[in-house]
């Protein structure tokens, strides 16, 4: 994970001085991935590193680190006896100070973990070698970190229970843009997660053309034309993946009519309908658990084992 300028610049607006712990290097069984950072400042915190006694020790040294104005630090910690953790491998932490006047005005991908010099030959590379996302390093006194990947673009038509529920539980994770469509301002909640876009549009289906080639698509609506529009203009238009709320009595209609718009039925199967995990039950929340358990393995092509095709 590379460092994320928005969300630090917010935390130091709200809370002055923020210390980010950063796990930046890994070693056998471990409670985060490489790669995984929080804030945290004098009196809370966001984001984990894995809680338990690891990430109270790594709380603890940052707020240390706050009183004293230190700027940067690291460490290794084996997950063993010494902190009563059976993960049984070790992580390496860097901890890093900032606030309005170090707040820098872009992402740094490479900052020396001690007095700034040159930079060396052997960070350049990596720097030049390293591809967008990938793991940070810590390299001849400096810390390496790559390139944010590019977020996939996930389209939600529909504001309505399964749509809220679907957002909620996708906002919060990593990765994702979202846009989100309805017909009207008043369809959508009062709060929209910051990393959400919400659109309304008396047309939806006339957005299509708007949406990114490899884009998710979910097609919630409170109205079946719609949702047969939808359909219909993302055949169209192309993506990575398409699911249909509704059950297999709507899909075996919609697939019959999507055939006499002219689609094949080797391209109308590309759309998953029913979507979720059916075992789970048909509460917005249960569904929304399904999608998005689908979504982080690769797409919702995946969305139900009961899928017509």
């Amino acid at each position: 994970m590379s460092l994320d300028l928005a969300a630090l610049s917010a935390a130091v607006t709200a809370h002055g001085a923020v210390v980010r712990v950063l796990v930046a290097a890994t070693a056998g069984s471990a409670p985060r991935d490489q790669g995984t950072a929080m804030l945290v400042w004098e009196d809370g915190q966001s984001g984990t590193i894995g809680g338990g006694a690891l990430e109270h020790q790594a709380v603890m040294a940052a707020r240390d680190m706050l009183a004293a104005g230190r700027a940067t630090a690291q460490r290794r910690l084996p997950l063993g006896p010494a902190l009563r953790q059976c993960c049984g491998g070790a992580v390496t932490l860097v901890w890093e100070r900032f606030d309005e006047a170090t707040l820098p005005d872009a992402a740094p991908r490479a900052r020396p973990m001690g007095p700034a010099g040159d930079l060396p030959a052997t960070v350049a590379r990596r720097l030049r070698e390293m591809r967008p996302g990938a793991a940070p390093a810590l390299l001849d006194g400096w810390l390496v970190e790559a390139a944010p990947p590019e977020a996939r673009p996930l389209w939600v038509w529909g504001a309505g229970h399964v749509g809220r529920a679907i957002v909620s539980v996708m906002a919060p994770l990593p990765g994702r843009a979202i846009t989100w469509i309805d017909l009207a301002p008043d369809c959508f909640p009062d709060a929209i997660p910051d990393n959400v876009t919400a659109i309304p549009a008396a047309a939806p289906e006339a957005l299509m053309r708007r949406a990114p080639a490899n884009a998710d698509h979910l097609i919630l609506t409170r109205d079946h034309d719609l949702d047969l529009a939808l359909c219909h203009a993302a055949l169209h238009h192309g993506f990575a993946s398409c699911g249909l709320i509704g059950s297999a009595t709507k899909w075996a209609r919609f697939r019959s009519r999507l055939s006499a718009l002219g689609h094949s039925n080797a391209l109308i199967s590309r759309i998953a309908c029913p979507i979720g995990d059916t075992s789970l039950g048909r509460d917005p929340q249960a569904i929304a658990v399904g999608v998005a358990s689908a979504l982080l393995k690769g797409g919702n092509e995946k969305m139900t084992r009961d899928r017509a095709v």
